[in-house]
């Protein structure tokens, strides 16, 4: 009997679970985000409960050559488990840049499969290795051959609607000695347009038995368990439903609680001068311009044009700070008493 002919029950979000030998602590991940779930972000989304966070896409062939981006998205964040996600189109770098990743802690090493970027694929890596199954799969082997830790890998559902050839790796993937899946149900066409297939998840987890999680539009707890139901999946992965509130998989999870409007406000304080700190302040301040938009689109949505320019644009790392945090607070004060919640902050 298929799966999808089967009523299984679906797993406790909350419920820890095993990816070879390592415990994860529940069943909602922190999707890995270039450009957005850099080392400060990953902190505070652990801090509040993720079940595991994901390093930032690290180049494989750049890493063994020493470049100084990589080696900061490799960084041990002192985040258990430190899972870091490789990309690259050659075998031999992969594994070479997994032995790295390994002697400098990483517990579990991720192959990116799945990012739709055109700078990436055009490269051919990330989601345009699904194009050559065999070949995707040798950069697998190599991978899983160079390293005593656990490998997983990330992909879509396939490059476009007439390729939809995941379960087909999937299932490979696992043979080849993959320890987990994660699929989002999407192609790479689609990049991020339309829904998330999340029954054509379930065509994978009939192939496999490994660990399975299911990402795309996670926005809910309800979305959460219902991906899980329609996927057959035993976990889940959030992404874009967390910019701006590092907080969210861990409400997924049920590890924390809403925070208050003045609570995200110094949340957004804190996680600012976290990327100050880390990137310095002239590179901070631009890494920092989208993390603020973020912010502010979910708990100042109200904000004048101009003024939301002017703190974007900002030059003055404290002006942006304070400036910014006032229009999150005035703007849950300025709400009828009972509505005093910012928005965006409900799961």
């Amino acid at each position: 009997m298929c799966l999808k002919d089967m009523h299984l029950p679906i797993p406790a979000l909350s419920s820890p679970l095993r990816i070879g030998s390592i415990e994860i602590r529940n069943r909602v991940a922190l999707a890995p985000m270039s450009g957005v779930t850099d080392l400060p972000f990953r902190r505070l989304a652990w801090r509040f409960g993720a079940g595991f966070v994901v390093t930032e896409m690290v180049a494989s062939r750049e890493l063994v050559g020493n470049a100084q981006e990589s080696w900061a998205r490799l960084k041990n964040s002192g985040i258990e488990p430190h899972i870091v996600q490789l990309a690259g189109r050659e075998a031999h770098w992969m594994a070479e840049a997994a032995k790295i990743a390994a002697d400098n802690g990483a517990d579990i090493i991720d192959i990116n499969m799945g990012c739709p970027a055109k700078k990436v694929t055009g490269g051919y890596s990330g989601s345009a290795l699904m194009r050559d199954p065999d070949h995707a799969l040798s950069l697998v082997e190599a991978t899983v051959n160079a390293v005593d830790v656990p490998v997983t890998l990330k992909m879509r559902l396939g490059w476009d609607e007439n390729s939809i050839n995941a379960p087909l790796i999937a299932k490979r993937a696992e043979e080849a000695g993959v320890k987990a899946i994660t699929v989002h149900g999407r192609t790479r066409m689609q990049f991020y347009n339309g829904k998330a297939d999340w029954d054509a998840i379930r065509l994978v987890r009939e192939v496999v038995t490994v660990p399975l999680v299911a990402n795309g539009d996670v926005e809910t707890v309800a979305d959460a368990e219902e991906i899980l139901r329609r996927s057959g999946a035993d976990a889940v992965m959030a992404g874009r439903s967390s910019q701006g509130r590092p907080w969210h998989v861990g409400l997924l999870a049920g590890a924390v609680t809403h925070p208050s409007a003045a609570e995200v406000a110094d949340i957004f304080a804190e996680h600012y001068e976290m990327m100050l700190e880390f990137y310095g302040v002239e590179v901070g301040l631009r890494h920092a311009r989208k993390h603020v938009a973020w912010y502010l689109d979910r708990a100042a949505p109200d904000l004048a044009g101009p003024e939301k320019a002017a703190i974007l644009t900002s030059t003055d790392a404290r002006f942006v700070r304070d400036r910014a945090r006032a229009a999150m607070l005035d703007a849950t004060s300025s709400k009828p008493e009972g509505e005093a919640v910012a928005e965006g902050i409900a799961a």
